[in-house]
């Protein structure tokens, strides 16, 4: 690990004033924009610029022709990229005996080649429709097994944008495998969305991914109205992709079918809201996020039962400020989120099946030392893993992050993040990482990014 971080090293001394290439993902095609024109300090965080092409409805136009007649208006190419992530990702604990190297553990490295592949398409559909949709080759590295997403679509977004002058109102349907029930509609990049986070490690740096209510299956329809001052979202959803959603409650008798429970699963609640006031140069982001409701969750169509009706419960708390210290873009995040615990008796939450509450806050910056090309961050958790074992659940960490943007659509990452608490304790939540075979207190991540 020492000679892979050496080598980082001197690649970043020696390409520390690299060029800044002309970016070449599918929104850059569409808008004729480099990348960082939409992006602040480094992808995939959101400038104010980012957040207004995103609340269009990815439709707004430059120099890319269009196609139009009566009732038609689209770009004359078909706006695609390709994303891919390649990671080493190492893990401080001890191999169990028989443990293949790099195969089964992390502990002695593991090259993750690639960690994900991916189709991005994307951008306008109609003068005032567009899209979003994310293409996986299904598998890569980290396949879970157990998943009930739904293979190559990983992402769907399609909204539907009116501009009514001070505001702009929308309808957005969207389905996903990973990305969690705001999928339908945030403007934030402190890991609300799975996806929209300022750093790799989305456990360390990003409460709402920690508790998992910013991950996971959705589906459903997010309806909206964003104006300079914020926005607010209603969504309804069922926390399934749509592979597994249609229809899974036909499998039970009429006799346990919980009442008032039909055919359709969207019966879960998600409120978003946000203010995005600027101050004294500092553009902010002062958000909150409710889920409320019931839904079947289940590993497919004809397998529901009673049992697996399962409630959704959670909220989440976000800050987040961009701007200037030293003449140097810097952001500063701040997050909370908790999904109660399920009491004695009580219906399962969806998100946490343990009997104490699953919480966390997070606090952490990040600043750009060399504009545009180097950033460096870091931050601390505060967390309580919930269990049916006291307080022994106690899940900190400390983290830190070195983006190295070799071009605007090329980047390396560096993540170390450092665990502690009495999770990691006999008998504690986690004591199963600091035993032999274990995944131990601490992970580095080394990681090359690329799209185009």
């Amino acid at each position: 690990m020492k000679k892979i971080v050496l080598s980082l090293a001197s690649v970043l001394a020696a390409t520390a004033f690299a060029p800044e290439a002309m970016a070449v993902p599918a929104f850059s095609r569409q808008t004729g924009m480099a990348c960082n024109a939409c992006h602040f300090q480094h992808f995939p965080v959101l400038s104010s610029f980012g957040r207004a092409f995103k609340a269009s409805g990815y439709t707004m136009m430059g120099a890319q022709g269009k196609v139009e007649g009566e009732h038609l208006s689209i770009p004359d190419t078909l706006n695609m990229s390709m994303l891919t992530k390649l990671r080493y990702q190492k893990t401080s604990g001890t191999d169990a005996a028989g443990a293949i190297s790099g195969v089964t553990s992390k502990n002695d490295g593991q090259w993750q080649f690639p960690d994900e592949f991916v189709f991005l398409v994307g951008g306008r559909v109609a003068e005032n429709v567009g899209v979003m949709m994310e293409l996986g080759l299904g598998g890569g590295w980290n396949t879970n097994a157990g998943s009930t997403g739904g293979g190559m679509l990983g992402i769907f977004k399609m909204p539907f944008v009116w501009d009514m002058g001070g505001a702009k109102l929308g309808i957005t349907p969207f389905i996903t495998d990973t990305q969690g029930v705001f999928t339908g509609y945030d403007m934030s990049s402190g890991g609300q969305v799975r996806a929209a986070r300022w750093m790799e490690d989305r456990g360390a740096s990003s409460s709402q991914n920690f508790t998992g209510i910013g991950a996971g299956a959705a589906t459903g329809i997010a309806f909206s109205a964003n104006s300079d001052m914020g926005y607010i979202a209603w969504s309804r959803v069922s926390p399934n992709h749509a592979a597994t959603e249609t229809n899974q409650v036909a499998a039970i008798a009429p006799a346990t079918a919980p009442a008032g429970l039909g055919a359709q699963e969207f019966k879960t609640n998600v409120i978003r809201i946000a203010a995005t006031p600027t101050v004294a140069d500092w553009a902010m982001h002062i958000g909150a996020g409710f889920v409320s409701g019931d839904n079947y969750q289940t590993a497919g169509d004809v397998a529901a039962t009673a049992a697996d009706l399962k409630q959704v419960k959670g909220h989440t708390f976000d800050f987040q400020a961009q701007g200037q210290l030293g003449g140097k873009d810097t952001s500063f995040y701040f997050n909370y989120a908790k999904t109660p615990g399920t009491a004695a008796g009580a219906r399962v939450n969806y998100y946490n099946t343990k009997a104490t509450d699953k919480k966390a806050w997070i606090i952490a910056g990040d600043y750009s030392v060399i504009p545009h090309v180097l950033s460096i961050g870091g931050g601390y958790r505060n967390a309580n893993d919930g269990g049916n074992i006291g307080q022994a659940d106690k899940n900190n960490a400390v983290f830190v992050t070195a983006v190295y943007d070799l071009y605007q659509n090329v980047a390396l990452h560096l993540n170390h993040t450092m665990q502690s608490g009495n999770a990691y304790n006999t008998g504690g939540t986690k004591a199963g990482n600091m035993a032999v075979g274990g995944a131990g207190k601490n992970v580095t991540t080394l990681m090359l990014e690329a799209a185009w």
